[in-house]
Parts: C-alpha cells; sequence; structure tokens
C-alpha cells in the first residue's frame, strides 16, 4: 500500500515534553500572592487607602507579567488548568493596574462606580468559582487558594454594592488568608524541586 507523505505544512505540531522546562506554577503562585497580600493588607484597614499606588508597580511587574509568563509555560507543558488560571489572573492584575491608575470615573456618581467595581469583583469571582470546581482535582493546596479567593471576590464585590467599610475590610482579611494559602503552596512546589521530595504536603487530589 502507497503512503502518502505529509506536507511540512499539514504535519501536527510535536507536544512539548522538554525535561528542561520547570515547573512554572511555585513563581505564578508566589506572584499571585505577594501582589494580593499587599492590596489586602490596605483592603483590610492596616494600611490607609491612600497608599494603594504602592501596589501599583507590583500589580503590573508581578502579578501581571510575572503570573501571565508562568501561564504560557504552563501551556508549554501542556497545563491547561495551570495556563488558564495563571494566565487570567495575570490578565487581572494588570487589568488592576490599569482601573485603579488609569481609569478616570470622576463623569460617574460615586454610586455608579462603586456598582461598575463590584460588578467586576463580582465577575471574577464567578470565574474563581468555576475554576475552584477544576481545582478539586489538582491538591488540597491549590483548592483552598481558589476557594478562599473566590470568598475574597464575592465579600469585596459585597462591599462595593453595599458601601460598606466594614464587608470591605473583611474582604481584605479574606486577601490575606488567600495569599498566606498561595505562598504555601509555592512553598511546596519549591521545596519540593530543591530537597527532591515533597516536604510541604499538598494533598493530591488526581
Amino acid at each position: 500500500m502507497t503512503t502518502i507523505a505529509q506536507r511540512p505544512e499539514t504535519k501536527p505540531l510535536p507536544r512539548t515534553t522538554e525535561p528542561g522546562i520547570a515547573d512554572p506554577a511555585p513563581l505564578g503562585l508566589a506572584a499571585f500572592a505577594l501582589t494580593t497580600a499587599l492590596l489586602s493588607v490596605v483592603n483590610a484597614g492596616w494600611l490607609p487607602d491612600t497608599v494603594e499606588p504602592v501596589v501599583f508597580g507590583l500589580a503590573l511587574a508581578y502579578g501581571g507579567i510575572g503570573q501571565f509568563a508562568a501561564g504560557i509555560w504552563e501551556f508549554a507543558k501542556g497545563n491547561t488548568f495551570g495556563s488558564t488560571a495563571f494566565c487570567s489572573y495575570g490578565a487581572f492584575w494588570v487589568s488592576f493596574w490599569w482601573l485603579t491608575g488609569h481609569t478616570d470615573l470622576s463623569g460617574a456618581s460615586a454610586d455608579d462606580a462603586a456598582h461598575a467595581i463590584g460588578w467586576y469583583l463580582l465577575l471574577w469571582g464567578l470565574f474563581t468559582a468555576y475554576m475552584s470546581v477544576a481545582a478539586f482535582r489538582v491538591s488540597g493546596a491549590v483548592l483552598a487558594v481558589f476557594v478562599l479567593l473566590t470568598l475574597t471576590f464575592l465579600v469585596l464585590a459585597w462591599g462595593e454594592f453595599a458601601t460598606s467599610t466594614g464587608i470591605h475590610h473583611l474582604g481584605g482579611y479574606l486577601g490575606i488568608l488567600t495569599a498566606l494559602a498561595a505562598w504555601y503552596a509555592s512553598f511546596a512546589g519549591v521545596t519540593a524541586f530543591t530537597w527532591k521530595r515533597q516536604i510541604a504536603p499538598v494533598g493530591p487530589r488526581e
């Protein structure tokens, strides 16, 4: 039987299996954790709102670009969950940097602006909620991050809709817990590589 050779342009691209590609998850989790922690300290009322611009550069460079880069490497490793999560939240931090530092809402009333930001946070909360369902098959550590982040987004959105400082502060405290959970998951990944064994349990669920 005659075999018809495929033309080069019609051949499927080979799947990347290079062992030299490091695990990008600890980077993505660390970038998310540090940026979330600093913003949440402001949201919780530990620092005044007037210093929030301190978060902007971090949101763009580490939470945004750094985390997005981790997501691209997750694509290269064939990890749909990791690539979707890190690219999405990297883009979230870039959008936050633009929203808080470069968006003029002076033409809107205070209530309309608060409701718009509430919807922004609510929609991110819904996205995070369905990612939490997927995280059930990753690990207990990652699941904790996503569940806490879902609560953080929803409570912050509630605070905007209700224009309540107290609810907003509660969202900040939840954000701090989220950051700690993400740092732990990042720590577990980095130390597993350097120690060549899992020294920080993550509760794998696959």
